[in-house]
């Protein structure tokens, strides 16, 4: 099963997205966006940037779990994934946007 970008309004009335692998899981969230044109560049910016390995950043968060920052040109976060206990589970994170990311298809649940 492909992957997909889910988006849907915040409640501070922000356009958001996911991105699911083909199991359902969440896999990469964004920022908020203040426009839906925003945020349909946000999914196509994680298409292409998730591409090349350099746009990922390693992160550690204060208890010692990892997870990563997928980051545009511009340096700008776009997306940003969920915890990780191990490192292989933060690499296999970071493959997994890669290979759902390019075809995924835009579910748009606002």
């Amino acid at each position: 099963m492909a992957g997909k970008f889910v988006i849907t309004t915040g409640k501070d009335g922000k356009d958001y997205f996911v991105l699911k692998a083909g199991n359902g899981e969440v896999i990469l969230q964004s920022q908020g966006y203040s426009s839906s044109t925003g945020c349909t560049g946000g999914i196509e910016s994680v298409k292409t940037n998730s591409q090349n390995e350099s746009k990922f950043e390693y992160r550690e968060a204060k208890d010692g779990r990892t997870y990563f920052i997928l980051k545009a040109n511009n340096g700008q976060e776009i997306g940003r994934s969920q915890m990780y206990k191990t490192e292989s589970g933060y690499s296999n994170g970071m493959d997994s946007v890669a290979e759902n990311a390019v075809n995924a298809v835009i579910v748009d649940d606002r």
